[in-house]
């Protein structure tokens, strides 16, 4: 059975930092791409990062770019978000999700995943 797990969120002052993981199981960990995702009330689903599943490269969307960070630890089948220089507006339930292969140039798109996570919440205080 394939599980996502993450963990790591919680209630932050602004510009603070937050470290997530998402740790997998039921799946050759390093064949796949990882993605995080996020959705505040109200909002749709918001792609933020893609990490491929060979060398590490990652992209990330221009709201977080230069802010947040992703990387893998294959032997730990874990992906990380750190997150730095946090804002209210990254208020949201954030999930990780994956896919089959490295990351693709629609990596945002979240219908392409197969698999997701339960979600973790990161509140952002002003």
């Amino acid at each position: 059975e394939v599980q996502l797990v993450e963990s790591g969120g919680g209630l932050v002052q602004a510009g603070g930092s937050l470290r997530l993981s998402c740790v997998a199981s039921g799946f050759t960990f390093d064949e796949y791409a990882f993605g995080w995702f996020r959705q505040a009330p109200g909002k749709e689903r918001e792609g933020i990062s893609c990490i491929t599943n060979s060398d590490g490269r990652a992209d990330f969307a221009d709201s977080v770019k230069g802010r947040f960070t992703i990387s893998r630890d294959n032997a730990k089948n874990t992906v990380y978000l750190q997150m730095n220089d946090l804002k209210p507006e990254d208020t949201a339930v954030y999930y990780c999700a994956t896919e089959w292969g490295p990351c693709h140039t629609n990596y945002l798109d979240g219908r392409r995943y197969d698999y997701w996570g339960q979600g973790t919440q990161v509140t952002v205080s002003s």
